[in-house]
């Protein structure tokens, strides 16, 4: 039987990335992001056929109810959830614009609770859930509290979860990307940050980062697809680094 995977934020990046792989390996893929545009271009281009686009805030209660609604009547008793919206943003914690900073975490914590808590209940015994979280969930960079912390509580909900959905087999996981080239490397200055002299200087020259390059998000997606299969039996709870080797060498 064909198996089915739900992907929350795979209008670019690594969920994009992520799509693709698992319709490469015949899998029937839901792809769920708020620009339901690029979304649908995704989905066209996936190979395979019986894919689905769906447009989803996951700040929106009414538009996460939808989603489940689609999930029930057409996705019943899928296998994997993977969770990889997100945004990156510099909110120092001190900004004036506390909804600005707070909108990360509505994003990236509540809106994965919300999704977990909607589709959950939908995913077949023995499924799998990969929430993608960052190395930034135990390090810290300036103007990055909010965004932090919200990869630290996700990194703590797998964990979470992993408890909790044992008795269905439900094994969950997580995947820490350090730099990889996506969308989310261009700030809000239009500049793409691997493509800087900070990044080649503080990464490169002097040896931060062991391999030497930012990674490529089909890289990440191999990952997440591994985590699917029937290799990844015996692992729940863990959070897999998937960064070049940067955090040993710090």
């Amino acid at each position: 039987m064909r198996k089915k995977v739900i992907i929350i934020g795979g209008s670019s990046g690594i969920g994009k990335a992520t799509a693709e792989r698992f319709a490469r390996e015949g899998w029937q893929v839901m792809v769920g992001a708020p620009d339901i545009e690029a979304t649908q271009q995704v989905v066209d281009n996936l190979e395979g056929d019986g894919h689905i686009a769906i447009e989803v805030d996951i700040t929106s209660d009414a538009q996460i109810e939808h989603l489940r609604n689609q999930a029930a009547e057409q996705f019943t008793d899928f296998h994997t959830l993977i969770n990889c919206a997100g945004i990156s943003r510099s909110v120092p914690l001190l900004d004036p614009d506390f909804e600005k900073w707070d909108h990360l975490l509505q994003v990236m914590l509540y809106g994965t609770v919300k999704v977990c808590r909607a589709l959950i209940p939908l995913l077949q015994d023995g499924g799998r859930i990969i929430n993608i979280t960052s190395i930034h969930h135990d390090r810290v960079a300036y103007g990055s509290s909010a965004y932090g912390m919200a990869k630290a509580a996700l990194t703590q909900l797998t964990r979470a979860l992993a408890v909790e959905l044992a008795p269905r087999n439900i094994l969950t996981n997580a995947i820490a990307p350090g730099f990889i080239n996506t969308p989310m490397s261009v700030k809000e200055d239009g500049k793409n940050e691997i493509e800087t002299e900070w990044f080649q200087n503080n990464y490169i020259n002097n040896d931060h980062l062991p391999l030497k390059r930012a990674g490529r998000p089909e890289e990440v997606a191999g990952v997440a697809w591994f985590l699917a299969s029937p290799d990844a039996s015996y692992m729940t709870g863990s959070v897999l680094e998937v960064n070049g080797g940067l955090t040993v060498t710090f």
